[in-house]
């Protein structure tokens, strides 16, 4: 089953036409990667697909069309978005966080805090930290905690190794690829293309606001075309 389908999406800030005629899908229990360079629009497309931003075009989730459901709505029928920034309550602890997290999902089950403090052992270490004093991993992890709560059907990251130190952005991967392979369907943009394409099935080439270029992650991996221009010497890529 196509777990999302976006057809000819556009957003507009102002004359700015920051996403253009932009069509995309993923598959059930897919993980597709969105890679470009800094300004491409990749964060205004999961915005919208969100329904943080306002947009043209159509929007699916499963089967059903979501172009004219509010934000809330939408993350209620199980499409989360953790964002650039992570935007955890830093005044609250990671306990609060999580609980917060549970109620805003209607869920009063206890156990669905038990089963993420399982995914993640060092925030059941610092569950009476408050937010604000964690690291930026922990933070990370803290804000993919508040979306798994919610058990989404399609998870959506922006930029979630951003900041964060290199031993801990390869743990952040491979915590994105055990969440994969769960069986939960994930849309990336990363500014890490290297490492994000290595763990998706496929992927997607962004450019002043359009999608081009999408095709198997391990051939976009391979063509040099792609390394040179956008993925820097250093594969890494650039940023949203």
């Amino acid at each position: 089953m196509r777990m999302l389908e976006v057809d000819e999406l556009n957003v507009r800030y102002g004359a700015v036409r920051a996403v253009r005629d932009a069509s995309l899908h993923v598959e059930e229990g897919e993980l597709v990667v969105v890679v470009g360079a800094n300004g491409a629009g990749k964060s205004s497309l999961l915005r919208a697909v969100s329904g943080l931003n306002r947009h043209r075009g159509r929007i699916r989730l499963g089967e059903r069309d979501i172009s004219s459901v509010r934000a809330e709505r939408r993350t209620r029928l199980g499409l989360c978005l953790v964002p650039e920034g992570r935007h955890i309550f830093g005044r609250m602890t990671v306990m609060e966080n999580l609980q917060v997290a549970r109620w805003g999902a209607g869920s009063r089950r206890s156990d669905e805090i038990a089963r993420v403090f399982g995914m993640f052992p060092r925030l059941e270490e610092r569950k009476h930290q408050v937010g604000a004093t964690l690291s930026g991993g922990e933070q990370q992890m803290l804000a993919l905690s508040r979306a798994l709560i919610r058990r989404p059907r399609l998870l959506m990251l922006d930029e979630p190794s951003m900041g964060l130190a290199p031993k801990i952005v390869a743990q952040m991967f491979q915590i994105i690829r055990e969440i994969h392979e769960s069986g939960t369907s994930v849309l990336l943009v990363e500014q890490n293309a290297r490492m994000s394409l290595s763990i998706a099935d496929r992927g997607y080439l962004m450019e002043t606001g359009a999608l081009s270029g999408g095709g198997d992650a391990g051939e976009m991996l391979a063509d040099e075309r792609l390394h040179e221009t956008y993925f820097g010497k250093n594969g890494t890529g650039a940023g949203t």
